[in-house]
C-alpha cells in the first residue's frame, strides 16, 4: 500500500477490505497495482486525485508545459504547487528558478509528453484530455487506501462507537419478570429484591428482567462545501473525512448519504450502504461558486427516508453563509425545520471568522447537534468520526 511518500506493507489487510469496493475486473486490476506499489500507477492516481481537488475536469500535460513557459505564477495559480511537483517531478521552487533555461525546458517538455502518452495509453484521459471513469476509479482507490491505512495505523478503524447490534435490542430499564428470555433476567436486581423480602431462596415473584429497546438504524448525510474557497487541500481533506465516515458507518451497519453544495446543491445521494458508489462520488467533487447552507440543510433533510431511524446531518464548510437576501436567517430557519423533523445537525467549521463561528454555533444549537472548529486540516477525519460516535 502507499500513503504519501511512504511504502506500506500490510497487503493482506487491504486485500481483505477490497470487498467493500466494486468487484469489476478493472477495479480489481487497479487495486492490485496500488497494493503492489506500482510506482507509475500510484503517482498517476495521486495526480488525478489532486487535479480533481483543484477543480480540473481534464488534465493536459502539454498545456501545463505551455503555461509554465508562459507564466510560472499563472501555472501555479491554475494547477497548484502539488500538481506541478507531481507532474514534473521537480520542487516548485526549482521549477520557477529553471523554467527559463532552454535545456531544462526541452527536458521538461519530453517528460510531460511521455506522461500524456502514458495517460492516453492507460485510458486515464480520452482524446479530448477529459478524465475518464478509469481515472476516477484509480483516484478513488488511492484515497481509499490512504485513508483506511491511516485509520488502521491510529487504531481508529477497530474502535466501536457502540456495542454490536443484538437482534433482541439493547438492555434498557428493569421490570418485573414476565416470560422474557432467561438471558434477560437481571440477576443482581433479582437477588437484591429477594434479600430485601427475607427469602431464603429465590422465588418466582422475586425475578426481575431487563426490558429490550430496539436498535434504531442511524442515517447520516455528509454535507460537503464545494465552494471556490475550498479548492485544493481543504477539499481533499474533507473528502478523506467523508471516506472515513462512510467506512466506519457502513461497518457499523448504518447508512450514509451525500449532499455536495456551493451556490446550489450539485449532488445528492440518499442514505445508502453502497461504499463503492459513495467513494467514487466523493472523489469526483470539484469546487465552484458561493455557499448556500440553507438550501443544503433543506435538501439533506429531504434525502432521509420515512422509516424510523436516528437521522443526522454533518455540515462541513469554511464559510457561513453567503448566498441569498438573508443567508444567516435562512440557514437558522432550515436548521429549525430539520429539528422539527427530528433531524440533528452538526457543523464542522474550517478557519471560520468570528461571525461565522457564531452562526455555526447557532445552527448546531438549533439543530441539537455539535459544533467543531477544525484548526488543523489533518484532523478533519477524526473530528467527523468523533461527531459520528456521539450520535445516539
Amino acid at each position: 500500500m502507499v500513503t504519501g511518500d511512504t511504502e506500506l506493507k500490510e497487503l493482506s489487510l487491504i486485500e481483505e477490505l477490497s470487498g467493500k469496493l466494486a468487484s469489476d475486473p478493472e477495479t480489481q486490476r487497479l487495486m492490485r497495482s496500488v497494493i503492489e506499489n506500482d510506482k507509475d500507477t500510484v503517482e498517476e492516481g495521486k495526480l488525478i486525485r489532486d487535479a480533481i481537488n483543484q477543480g480540473l475536469g481534464s488534465f493536459t500535460p502539454n498545456m501545463l508545459f505551455e503555461q509554465l513557459v508562459k507564466s510560472y505564477s499563472t501555472a501555479k495559480q491554475l494547477f497548484g504547487e502539488t500538481i506541478l511537483k507531481e507532474a514534473t517531478g521537480f520542487e516548485p521552487a526549482y521549477l520557477e528558478r529553471n523554467i527559463r533555461i532552454p535545456e531544462f525546458r526541452r527536458e521538461l517538455k519530453k517528460k510531460l509528453e511521455r506522461l500524456q502518452e502514458r495517460f492516453l495509453e492507460k485510458k486515464l484521459i480520452d482524446r479530448e484530455n477529459e478524465l475518464t471513469e478509469s481515472a476516477i476509479k484509480l483516484a478513488s482507490i488511492i484515497m481509499y487506501v490512504e485513508e483506511v491505512d491511516e485509520l488502521i495505523s491510529e487504531g481508529i478503524s477497530s474502535e466501536k462507537s457502540r456495542k454490536r447490534k443484538n437482534p433482541y435490542g439493547v438492555k434498557s430499564d428493569v421490570k418485573e419478570y414476565s416470560r422474557e428470555r432467561y438471558r434477560d433476567i437481571a440477576i443482581r436486581k433479582t437477588i437484591r429484591k429477594s434479600v430485601r423480602r427475607g427469602h431464603e431462596s429465590l422465588l418466582k415473584e422475586d425475578l426481575m428482567s431487563f426490558e429490550r429497546k430496539n436498535w434504531d438504524e442511524r442515517q447520516i448525510i455528509y454535507c460537503l462545501d464545494a465552494s471556490a474557497s475550498m479548492k485544493g487541500k481543504k477539499l481533499g481533506q474533507c473528502k478523506k473525512a467523508g471516506i472515513a465516515l462512510a467506512y466506519r458507518a457502513l461497518d457499523e451497519k448504518d447508512k450514509v448519504g451525500l449532499a455536495v453544495f456551493s451556490s446550489e446543491v450539485v449532488k445528492k445521494i440518499e442514505p445508502t450502504s453502497e461504499f463503492s458508489m459513495l467513494l467514487q462520488e466523493i472523489v469526483k467533487i470539484r469546487a465552484s461558486a458561493q455557499t448556500d447552507i440553507a438550501a443544503t440543510i433543506k435538501s439533506a433533510s429531504e434525502l432521509f427516508d420515512r422509516k424510523k431511524a436516528t437521522k443526522h446531518i454533518i455540515l462541513i464548510t469554511d464559510a457561513i453563509p453567503t448566498k441569498g437576501a438573508n443567508p444567516e436567517k435562512n440557514a437558522l430557519a432550515a436548521a429549525a425545520e430539520a429539528n422539527a423533523r427530528k433531524i440533528t445537525v452538526s457543523v464542522v467549521g474550517i478557519s471560520l471568522d468570528v461571525k461565522g463561528k457564531k452562526v455555526a454555533e447557532k445552527i448546531a444549537e438549533i439543530g441539537k447537534g455539535r459544533v467543531f472548529e477544525a484548526k488543523d486540516l489533518e484532523e478533519l477525519d477524526k473530528i467527523v468520526l468523533e461527531d459520528y460516535r456521539s450520535i445516539e
